[in-house]
Formats: C-alpha cells, structure tokens, sequence
C-alpha cells in the first residue's frame, strides 16, 4: 500500500491517495495569502476530500494475488 499514485505507476500494488496537484495549489494560495498580509492564524485548515485508487494488476500477478472484482470496481486508476 503506497500513499500516491506515482508508486503503482513504478510497479507497486496499490495506493490510496490523494490529488497532490490539488494540495499544492492549495498551499501555494495559502502562501500567497501570508505574503499578502494574511494572519496564518486565520486561513482555514484544508482538509482533503477527494482521494484516488490505483491498482497495478501486473503487480498482482507477479506477486500471485487476485484483486477482488469489486475492489476493481471502485478503483479510479487500474493498470493492467
């Protein structure tokens, strides 16, 4: 299990991440923000909220596991 997506992309099995473009954006306005004067005090703490699930069924096979259909079902990325 790998915290981002570039991993499975490489060869790993699975990851379970979440969009890192979106992370930077939001800091690099959070940045922004506090170079303009902003109290860090008062930007609000980002959360995120939306998460990816990329499987490398390559992976899988070499290692000798099957990957439940349902498991697949839900993934956002499958590499085969």
């Amino acid at each position: 299990m790998y915290p981002f997506s570039e991993f499975v992309d490489a060869g790993g099995l699975i990851a379970y991440s979440f969009d890192l473009v979106e992370l930077n954006k939001r800091v690099a306005n959070d940045i922004d923000a506090i170079l303009r004067g902003a109290n860090p005090g008062e930007i609000p703490y980002y959360q995120a909220s939306k998460f990816e699930l990329a499987i490398n069924l390559k992976t899988a096979k070499a290692l000798g596991h099957t990957v439940p259909a349902t498991l697949l079902a839900g993934a956002d990325k499958v590499i085969e």
